[in-house]
């Protein structure tokens, strides 16, 4: 018996200790406001970049994942479950879910992943000087080296087919760029709206005949069906392009993008600062230094482009 209530005691004193242990783990929250390769990619290297500043799910933190499946309604779920728990820093990938979460969190650290134009959105006053309680890691592009692109591979296009969310603040902002880029370029955006991701293929369909190639935006509504577009492309024999690389990987004919698994160990850098005491208003957001040229080669065929032999050789990856 007393062998017994040892066992039992050491048992107990073991669950306790095990208990306070998890108890005392960072606690963090990480959402996204739906699955595609550049969202996947940021959410593998944000866990990947939080392990190597010592936050293992699991083992050093605990890490509550949630993704909203496309769903704002979701996501506004998402953030009010966040808002409830005792996190220590929350992580959003996209301009929707930052939103959310910043609104429901109210003071609490917010590091945002892969949003387009954080200050248009409303989530830092600045880039630079960020200030409150939110950064993070933005992929807006330069414009003008994706249009001189298609310039080159489809020389003679005039008007750029844009398919993007009129609802996402993203999305309309990544469109009046564009409009400027182009105009410097002398080349005209054609809009086509699609309020969700079951519209796309409409939308793409409706600039067939209206334009002389289609460029897509870092917009999750668009990115997560892009073989809708990229079927109407083949079809139509109507240059793709787009603005993230696994777009390409997908079927779209070219794309100069930030390398978003990168992109994610950058956020995690920062909310690894942040989780050992920094300010988050004191780390300016950034945006990835370098962009990647990739190609696909079956795509370009079906869609009527001859790729020169200099720009395939610059390509980061030619998809055959």
């Amino acid at each position: 018996m007393r062998i017994l209530k040892g066992f039992l005691t050491a048992a107990c004193l073991a669950w306790f200790a095990s208990s306070a242990t998890a108890k005392d783990l960072p606690l963090i929250g990480l959402t996204y406001i739906v699955e595609h390769p550049a969202i996947d990619a940021v959410r593998e290297g944000i866990i990947d970049g939080l392990k190597s500043a010592g936050y293992e799910d699991g083992k050093t933190a605990k890490i509550v994942i949630r993704s909203a499946q496309g769903n704002m309604a979701t996501q506004a779920q998402i953030a009010n479950e966040f808002s409830g728990l005792d996190l220590d820093i929350s992580i959003a990938i996209s301009t929707p879910s930052a939103q959310a979460l910043k609104n429901s969190l109210k003071g609490k650290p917010l590091i945002f992943a892969a949003v387009t134009d954080p200050v248009g959105a409303g989530l830092v006053p600045s880039m630079a000087k960020p200030g409150g309680n939110v950064t993070g890691t933005s992929d807006q592009q330069p414009y003008p080296p994706i249009l001189e692109l298609i310039r080159k591979l489809a020389p003679g296009a005039r008007k750029i087919g844009v398919i993007f969310n009129p609802g996402e603040a993203n999305s309309v902002s990544q469109v009046e760029s564009l409009k400027v880029a182009a105009k410097a370029s002398q080349l005209e955006i054609v809009e086509s709206p699609a309020a969700q991701s079951a519209l796309v293929g409409d939308a793409a369909r409706s600039l067939v005949g209206r334009t002389d190639a289609i460029l897509l935006p870092t917009d999750s509504t668009v990115v997560s069906v892009v073989e809708s577009v990229v079927t109407v492309g083949k079809t139509a024999r109507l240059p793709v392009f787009a603005c993230d690389t696994g777009s390409v990987e997908r079927g779209a004919l070219a794309a100069l993008g930030f390398n978003y698994y990168e992109m994610g160990k950058l956020t995690a850098q920062m909310a690894g600062k942040v989780l050992k005491g920094m300010n988050p208003g004191e780390i300016p957001a950034q945006v990835p230094g370098s962009q990647d040229l990739y190609l696909n080669a079956s795509s370009a065929k079906a869609m009527g482009v001859d790729v020169p032999a200099e720009i395939r050789a610059g390509a980061k990856k030619v998809i055959e």
